[in-house]
């Protein structure tokens, strides 16, 4: 496929909207590629890039090579995401740390949303997809009150986050950071980007070493579980497409104690930074929130987040009629 200059960089327009998405627990970046007309494209770009790559460049060269894997797509659309991330990691992490109420609020909404989203995709119903939900919403809803088997500051853990919330770029409607949020590792994520920036901005060898290190894990992570899962989930989504639907249903329907915006520690850890920070806590009602519990503007974001989702779906049906 021939493409100009300013083709890539729509492309790269479009990995900064995956990016934001990715960034969000709640919105996939899957979501906007499969809106934005790339997802296909995506997924077989991806699937180009294994070992016999190498064979090629051996044989004809870098420029055969880089053009088999659709290269400038990839480079475009991943500039672009990480131009993304980059920039939006500094306020999310802010956000965290001075509006967590309202920051989970819109999050709550977006995945309120995003659930009747994948949930309306289930074209035949039965026992067995009823089941799969019901069966998935409890599972998952344990593993919410689960405390974290391990530190997020693990390096085998962190590879296996990278691992899982890689899921997030397979199938539209999944969520990686939501699946670093309920894995426990969503805040040193955005704390390893925050970091790696500072450090090459503020020109501390140190703390970028450290964030190289830690994204460097994440990213090797998520390149295998690129490779593992893109086929097994796709063959799914392509075979058993209402039966993947309803676990992706139930695995949201029961993750959503895990944002609640209303929250009581029980128990604290200290992270590699020297931080208190939460390790296991449990959601209250609003009214036994102890502090401004923001009723009236967490609902107002509550609303604003299952909008942008549904503004999102709009977009999707606009762009499938097309």
């Amino acid at each position: 496929m021939q493409r100009r200059f300013l083709d890539y960089l729509v492309i790269s327009f479009k990995g900064i909207a995956m990016g934001a998405a990715d960034v969000v627990p709640g919105v996939s970046g899957g979501t906007i590629a499969f809106i934005s007309g790339i997802y296909e494209e995506l997924l077989e770009s991806i699937d180009k890039v294994n070992l016999g790559v190498f064979k090629v460049w051996k044989q004809e060269g870098f420029k055969k090579a880089w053009y088999a894997i659709n290269g400038n797509f990839l480079l475009a659309l991943f500039s672009g995401i990480a131009i993304s991330i980059l920039s939006l990691a500094k306020l999310i992490k802010w956000l965290l740390h001075n509006e967590p109420i309202l920051l989970w609020s819109f999050f709550f909404g977006l995945v309120l949303a995003s659930i009747l989203y994948i949930g309306k995709q289930i074209n035949k119903w039965s026992v067995k997809i009823m089941l799969a939900i019901i069966l998935t919403s409890i599972l998952s809803f344990y593993i919410t009150l689960a405390e974290p088997f391990a530190s997020p500051d693990s390096p085998f853990y962190l590879l296996f986050c990278g691992f899982i919330a890689i899921i997030a770029m397979i199938l539209p409607g999944v969520s990686g950071a939501f699946i670093l949020l309920i894995l426990g590792a969503y805040q040193t994520a955005i704390d390893t980007i925050n970091d790696l920036r500072d450090g090459i901005f503020n020109g501390d060898f140190e703390l970028f070493k450290g964030a190289l290190f830690r994204f460097m894990l994440l990213a090797l992570g998520a390149i295998i579980g690129l490779k593992v899962f893109s086929k097994a989930l796709n063959w799914m989504f392509k075979h058993h497409k209402n039966l993947t639907l309803a676990i992706l249903t139930g695995f949201m329907i029961g993750s959503l104690n895990k944002i609640w915006p209303w929250k009581e520690v029980l128990k604290t850890r200290v992270n590699s930074e020297g931080e208190v920070v939460t390790l296991l806590d449990k959601s209250i009602l609003p009214s036994s929130y102890h502090g401004d519990n923001e009723m009236v503007i967490a609902l107002v974001f509550i609303v604003i987040g299952f909008g942008a989702i549904l503004l999102l779906e709009t977009l999707g049906k606009q762009k499938n009629k097309a």
